[in-house]
């Protein structure tokens, strides 16, 4: 499934081939390896006396929000992640002036024993099947992937390359962007429950070929955030932990470039989720436009 990424890339061929579908795969980028050893670090801290991949046996369901939360929320705010992930894009081929990015997540998907029934919060669950432009109806963006440590096809997610040229019944139209929004600022991101914060499946599909995404610490897979995927349940008896953003190169947002839109229809598109990567800048600033914009793009076929 993967194509190999001849780094540095050429920013036109690379972000030319997501949108036509392919998965990236990088294998050998140094402040790749530098990031990894970061959050490992930072993880270990956090985490002492116990091993991060073990947490799930320490600490109950309550305990595992609370945490996981504060920890995800310091990895977004920090600095040196920050210059670490800038560091990825420049190390793989893309101005850092040129690309905006989402914020930089690190995911916590705990084992859990089938049927245990635990709410679905946003730190701890298993993500449901969904295209991410269902949401952000953004069709330049790219999704960037990567484990913080070792991962099997049962601890990770699934790409469903058999609907990149299929549509699929969705809820994205009645999606409200604006009332999530304001229920994350009321009630908290973490309060919500994960199936909340994104449109999802409304009917029965045969979805073909699931390719679990199984990539070793150290690398990160690239693919167009119209692909479908969702997270595998994982009762593998370790907790998965990775990292996660999602870019815009600046300039097919201008010129409308991207992947096609099979089965999107939500009313409005969310440039204010990304800042320019190499000064922080926000999109919305750059573009001229306000935080949640009506979708302007070409709507799926009927």
């Amino acid at each position: 499934m993967y194509s190999p990424a001849d780094v540095p890339v050429s920013p036109r061929a690379f972000h030319d081939s997501l949108y036509d579908g392919a998965v990236i795969r990088f294998g050998d980028l140094a402040p790749m390896a530098g990031l990894i050893a970061f959050t490992r670090a930072f993880l270990e801290e956090g985490l002492a006396p116990h091993a991060p991949a073990e947490i799930h046996r320490h600490l109950d369901h309550g305990g595992q929000v609370e945490t996981f939360s504060g920890l995800e929320k310091a990895f977004a705010q920090s600095a040196e992640v920050q210059r670490l992930w800038a560091g990825v894009f420049a190390g793989a081929g893309l101005d850092p002036g040129r690309i905006a990015r989402d914020k930089l997540h690190l995911r916590f998907q705990p084992h859990q024993d089938p049927g245990a029934g635990l709410p679905r919060t946003r730190s701890t669950a298993t993500i449901a099947f969904h295209r991410d432009t269902w949401g952000s109806n953004l069709y330049a963006q790219v999704n960037w992937w990567a484990p913080v440590y070792p991962i099997t096809a049962g601890r990770t997610f699934a790409i469903f390359p058999d609907l990149w040229s299929r549509p699929v019944p969705n809820t994205s139209a009645a999606f409200d962007l604006e009332a999530v929004l304001a229920r994350t600022r009321t009630a908290g991101r973490h309060a919500m429950s994960a199936d909340d914060a994104i449109p999802h499946l409304s009917g029965e599909v045969d979805v073909g070929t699931i390719v679990p995404v199984v990539i070793d610490p150290g690398e990160v897979i690239a693919f167009s955030g119209a692909h479908a995927h969702a997270g595998v349940p994982n009762a593998t008896g370790l907790t998965r932990i990775s990292l996660e953003t999602r870019t815009l190169w600046i300039d097919d947002v201008r010129d409308g470039r991207g992947a096609p839109n099979l089965d999107g229809a939500a009313p409005w598109a969310a440039p204010g989720w990304f800042r320019r990567v190499s000064d922080g800048e926000k999109l919305t600033a750059l573009l001229g436009v306000e935080a949640i914009e009506p979708y302007r793009g070409v709507p799926p076929p009927e």
